[in-house]
């Protein structure tokens, strides 16, 4: 059992374990992909509460749905297993239909004995197509599609917080629509106007330094209203906190459920999840394990500033560190500004291709121990001699974009999840922090442990632009794109888990990845980089994968410059 140690007044608010999961692969344990050597734990992706309180867990790594009621620790957990082409990564359920998120909702319902322990989801067609609820609450946690339209990718860097309506299909009001908007420039507080047909209630939420992602997550079946908030510190002395909100049925604050995350919480999709009797529950991912918590409440003041900062000011884990003093590493590079830094970019997140017999390699794989099907990344599962989108994740590959399409057109086998301290030396695609190395055109793989010496660390993470990035040293890195107009950081990553193996988009709420570690980071080898923002050039289509022979590219690609092999900046194992 976690326990929350109330900062003010002599209260405890107790975080409860309600049901822990081990590694494996029955109905009583969950898929996790340890973390190696630069990688982070890979494992349950999204919670959710259904209409009867019981909690369903998307097991991404084994492919299925785990069902269970968290009021009875005895009984037996129920398994719902996902169709072989499926790859998920978010979870929603609504009107006895479980939808998933695999690049798009997926509408799916259960078939066989509805007593079996063990049963299996098919795609169905014979509902409706997802409702704005049933997309908003994906949109909840970043499940959505991106836009590509060139007056939005400036987000934030105007200065001007923007409002958002969010729809909810609530447990105890049905369906309701919250608008969200600022009530001053520097989005310190937020207001909430809830309806349900008629006004329900207007609520306020403000913070110590500044507001992040504002989610209402549910309308409880005695009328409580909970909103999932964020205070994002604007300087390096404040800690990132992320919490529940809980609200009244007339609006006023009652206090705050404080999301314990901390740098060994794995990153996950959906992390927390509101039942219909208003219990706030919360997945933990850490080493050797999975965990739902039942989060403990802290009681506040109406109209109090939610401030769950530590009573002595201390460093934050994405703090200024030494880093910024040292001597830095050097490599070869070719002059970018931010905005070709997101071309390259968007370019291994969109690029098309075939699969061939040669890059989906042969069956069973076995060159990963533990999970058989987690060599091949998720994405490509049954997707033989189809089109798909994105260059593969490849743990300890490293080049720039035309020698990897050049490799996969060839034959060689694309992507490899294994998380191991050896590479392999027949694959081709990807890994997160050879990625970020690419996109800023440097000729070496800087692994994440070496990125700090080649960036400066964000004393205000609210300063982050276009082709920075959040780096957690030893485990991953996002390059960033921009901050949603919602105050949500869009970023592009090579991912096993949040991207399901390979490079795409993702939008996160920043305060969760502070919370876990990530530090905002800035290259400091852009082309005449004034630290202005910066608009990004859109590309909204997908570009179609080259068809240059390998033997014409040197190993990184074309024009490959002579190369310095700095301190950790050599070793491309790992991400």
């Amino acid at each position: 059992m976690a326990t929350l140690v109330l900062l003010h007044g002599n209260a405890l608010a107790d975080d409860q374990l309600i049901r822990s999961f081990r590694q494996g692969g029955d109905v009583a344990s969950v898929g996790v992909v340890e973390a190696g050597a630069d990688t982070e734990i890979e494992g349950p992706q999204a919670i959710y509460s259904g209409a009867e309180g019981e909690i369903y867990l998307l097991d991404q790594v084994n492919g299925r749905v785990l069902r269970f009621d968290p009021r009875k620790p005895a009984e037996a957990t129920r398994s719902l297993e996902l169709p072989n082409d499926l790859r998920p990564t978010d979870i929603v359920v609504a009107r006895d239909t479980i939808y998933v998120w695999d690049e798009g909702p997926r509408a799916l319902q259960a078939t066989g004995p509805a007593d079996a322990q063990t049963r299996s989801l098919a795609v169905t067609r014979s509902v409706a197509a997802p409702d704005d609820a049933t997309l908003s609450a994906f949109a909840q946690t970043g499940s959505q599609a991106i836009s590509d339209e060139a007056d939005a990718t400036r987000g934030l860097t105007d200065g001007k917080p923007a409002r958002s309506r969010q729809t909810i299909a609530s447990h105890g009001r049905g369906q309701v629509v919250a608008d969200v908007s600022p009530l001053d420039k520097k989005a310190v507080s937020i207001s909430l106007q809830i309806k349900d047909g008629a006004a329900l209630a207007k609520l306020k939420m403000q913070v110590r330094s500044r507001i992040g992602s504002v989610e209402l997550l549910d309308v409880d079946q005695r009328g409580r209203i909970f909103v999932l908030g964020e205070n994002v510190p604007t300087d390096a002395t404040d800690e990132p906190s992320t919490f529940v909100a809980r609200y009244a049925a007339n609006g006023a604050l009652e206090g705050v459920y404080e999301l314990p995350f901390d740098k060994q919480v794995a990153l996950s999709r959906r992390f927390v999840t509101v039942s219909a009797e208003g219990d706030v529950y919360f997945l933990r991912t850490r080493k050797g394990a999975v965990d739902l918590l039942g989060v403990g409440f802290r009681p506040m003041k109406n109209g109090q500033v939610i401030d769950l900062a530590p009573p002595a000011a201390a460093i934050p884990s994405y703090a200024l560190t030494d880093f910024g003093k040292r001597k830095g590493a050097t490599a070869a590079m070719r002059p970018l500004d931010r905005t070709q830094v997101i071309q390259t970019a968007l370019q291994f997140a969109n690029v098309r291709w075939r699969v061939n017999a040669g890059a989906y390699g042969a069956d069973p794989d076995r060159g990963c121990s533990g999970f058989a099907r987690i060599r091949r990344p998720g994405y490509l599962h049954g997707k033989m001699g189809q089109e798909v989108v994105g260059i593969p994740y490849c743990w300890g590959c490293h080049g720039a974009l035309p020698r990897i399409a050049a490799e996969i057109g060839a034959g060689r086998l694309a992507g490899n999840v294994c998380t191991r301290n050896d590479p392999r030396p027949d694959v081709a695609g990807v890994d997160c922090s050879a990625f970020v190395s690419a996109c800023w055109g440097l000729s070496t793989h800087f692994t994440t442990m070496a990125i700090p010496a080649i960036s400066r660390e964000l004393s205000n993470p609210w300063d982050l632009l276009p082709g920075d990035a959040l780096n957690k040293p030893g485990s991953h890195v996002m390059l960033f794109v921009r901050f949603t107009p919602d105050r949500r950081a869009e970023v592009i990553e090579s991912s096993t888990g949040g991207c399901n193996g390979k490079v795409c988009r993702n939008i996160y709420p920043l305060g969760s990845l502070l919370a876990r570690g990530y530090r905002p980071v800035r290259f400091r080898g852009l082309a005449n980089d004034m630290s202005a923002p910066t608009p990004i050039a859109a590309v909204a289509t997908a570009t179609p994968m080259g068809k240059t022979k390998p033997e014409a590219l040197d190993r990184n690609g074309a024009e490959k410059p002579a190369h310095a092999k700095p301190k950790g900046a050599a070793r491309t194992q790992g991400r």
